[in-house]
C-alpha cells in the first residue's frame, strides 16, 4: 500500500514538472517568434533602404556625369573664346598699324602736292597726285571701316568671354545707346528693339524698358543684328506690360 502511494505521488510529482517545462517551452517559442518577427521586419526596412540609396546614388550619379559634360564643354567654349579673342586682337593691332602707316603716306603726299604746287607743278603731275591722294584716302576710309567692324567683333567676342568666365557679371552698354521697342509679344515675354550691334549693342547687356519717365520692367539681350536686337524680359523686373514705342536705356551703361 506504501508503495502504491508512494508511485502515485511519484507520478503526480513528474506531471507537475512536466507541464512546467512544458510552460517554459511555449514561452521561449512564444520568445523567438517574437525575436524573428523583429529580425525579419528590420530585414525588410534595410532592403527598402538599401534600394532607395542605390536609387538615389544612381541618380546622384547622371547628375555628376551631366556636370562633368557641361564643364567640359563650358572649358573648351571658354578655351575657344580665349583664343579667337586674342587673334582679333592681333589682327586688331595689325590694321591699326597698316592705317598709322597709310594716313603718314596720304600726308607725306599731301605735303609733297603741296611742294609740287609751290614749286609750279604741272597739270599732269598735279593730277598724277590728286590721285595717288585719293588713292590712299579710300585706303583710309576702307581700313578705318574694317577696323570699326573689327572692334565690333573683338568687343563682342571679349564680352562672351567674360560672360563665360563670369556668368553673372553685368555687361555694360555705351552710356548714349538710347533705342525703342518696335514688336513686343507679352505672351513669350520677349521684344524687338530698333538698336543693334552697329548702336554698340551687346548679347546679355540688360536695358531698362520705361514709357513717360516711368520704370516698365527690364529686359536682357538675347540676340544681336546690324541694326536691331531681340529681348526677354526678366522675371520680377515686370512692373507693367511691355508695349511698342516705349524707351530703353542700358542698365549697365559703360563710364
Amino acid at each position: 500500500m506504501l508503495i502504491r502511494i508512494s508511485l502515485i505521488a511519484a507520478i503526480i510529482l513528474g506531471l507537475a514538472a512536466t507541464g512546467l517545462n512544458l510552460s517554459k517551452l511555449k514561452d521561449k517559442v512564444t520568445t523567438l517568434q517574437t525575436d524573428l518577427k523583429t529580425e525579419t521586419e528590420a530585414h525588410k526596412k534595410f532592403e527598402a533602404d538599401y534600394r532607395r540609396t542605390k536609387s538615389d546614388l544612381d541618380k546622384t550619379n547622371v547628375v555628376l556625369k551631366t556636370t562633368q559634360e557641361t564643364l567640359k564643354a563650358t572649358e573648351e567654349a571658354k578655351e575657344k573664346a580665349v583664343a579667337e579673342a586674342t587673334a582679333q586682337q592681333k589682327r586688331a593691332d595689325k590694321l591699326t598699324e597698316d592705317l598709322t602707316k597709310t594716313r603718314k603716306d596720304r600726308d607725306d603726299a599731301q605735303a609733297e602736292l603741296a611742294a609740287y604746287h609751290a614749286a609750279g607743278m604741272s597739270p599732269q603731275q598735279a593730277a598724277t597726285a590728286q590721285k595717288d591722294i585719293k588713292r590712299l584716302q579710300d585706303n583710309v576710309a576702307a581700313m578705318g571701316t574694317e577696323n570699326k567692324l573689327l572692334s565690333q567683333k573683338l568687343k563682342k567676342t571679349e564680352n562672351e568671354l567674360a560672360v563665360y568666365k563670369t556668368p553673372d557679371v553685368h555687361v555694360q552698354l555705351p552710356a548714349n545707346l538710347s533705342g525703342k521697342v518696335v514688336v513686343s509679344d507679352p505672351k513669350w515675354n520677349f521684344v524687338v528693339l530698333n538698336v543693334g550691334e552697329d548702336q554698340g549693342v551687346l548679347q546679355y547687356g540688360e536695358l531698362l524698358v520705361n514709357r513717360n519717365g516711368r520704370l516698365v520692367a527690364k529686359v536682357k539681350v538675347s540676340g544681336v543684328e546690324k541694326n536691331r536686337s531681340v529681348a526677354n524680359v526678366l522675371p520680377g523686373w515686370q512692373l507693367g506690360e511691355v508695349m511698342e514705342g516705349d524707351q530703353v536705356i542700358p542698365a549697365y551703361p559703360a563710364s
